[in-house]
């Protein structure tokens, strides 16, 4: 992998989260950060760090798929240029429901809502196998 002016940026994760692990959030997070690496830091308008999203996206999906779902996730995420790609499948039948936000009700609901937003792709696939993919895509600089 080489920085933002050294050319291509590239590079994998790839993990399997065990049923309910919340510790594995952050762990996630971390490492996307790490993957990302050198990412252009700031779109042009001043919106916010590309990286920052992805946390804030993947933290959100990771987090459905252990809380909603019996059998953990995997998480796989590919930097290629200025495009990453993250998945989380989990594996449950059925398709994720979008939840409208009710701010009386705490912070639940608002996770496919903000991929929604924030994402420059994004979509939902049934899983080889068994169970259901949620993925997104940004571009570094676009967020």
């Amino acid at each position: 992998m080489t920085g933002r002016h050294g050319g291509a940026v590239r590079g994998r994760l790839h993990r399997r989260l065990g049923n309910g692990d919340l510790t594995a959030v952050p762990e996630v997070r971390h490492a996307l950060r790490d993957l990302l690496g050198k990412w252009p830091e700031r779109a042009e308008d001043g919106a916010a760090d590309a990286a920052d999203v992805a946390e804030l996206l993947a933290s959100e999906l990771v987090t459905n798929a252990l809380i909603h779902t019996d059998h953990g996730a995997v998480v796989t995420a590919t930097v290629e240029d200025a495009r990453l790609h993250v998945e989380v499948q989990d594996f449950m039948a059925g398709l994720p429901v979008r939840d409208i936000p009710n701010a009386d009700l705490g912070t639940g609901g608002r996770g496919l809502v903000l991929v929604e937003r924030l994402a420059d792709a994004w979509g939902v696939r049934t899983a080889q196998g068994v169970g259901k993919v949620i993925w997104f895509e940004l571009h570094a600089g676009a967020a």
